[in-house]
């Protein structure tokens, strides 16, 4: 899995109050991955804290992981198209 990115630091109370509840407690950081079993097993044994099991929707396998302030992230495989 290839990522970049960084986070702003806070900046005063209200800010400090918000790390990690940015969303209120919602899904709102995705992570987009070619190969899910791969990434999920990589994130595990890393000791990333999956929320919710890894599931089957309509748009793709995902689970939902937290990161170290709490915020909630899905990884996800977007389904694939499949040609008419």
């Amino acid at each position: 899995m290839k990522c970049s990115g960084f986070l702003a630091r806070t900046v005063g109370e209200v800010q400090i109050a918000a790390v990690g509840n940015q969303a209120g407690g919602r899904v709102f950081l995705f992570v987009q991955t070619d190969d899910f079993w791969r990434d999920f097993k990589s994130m595990e044994a890393k000791g990333v804290r999956f929320t919710r099991a890894p599931r089957q929707e309509s748009y793709g396998m995902v689970a939902v992981f937290a990161d170290l302030y709490g915020n909630r992230w899905d990884l996800i495989e977007p389904a694939r198209a499949i040609p008419a």
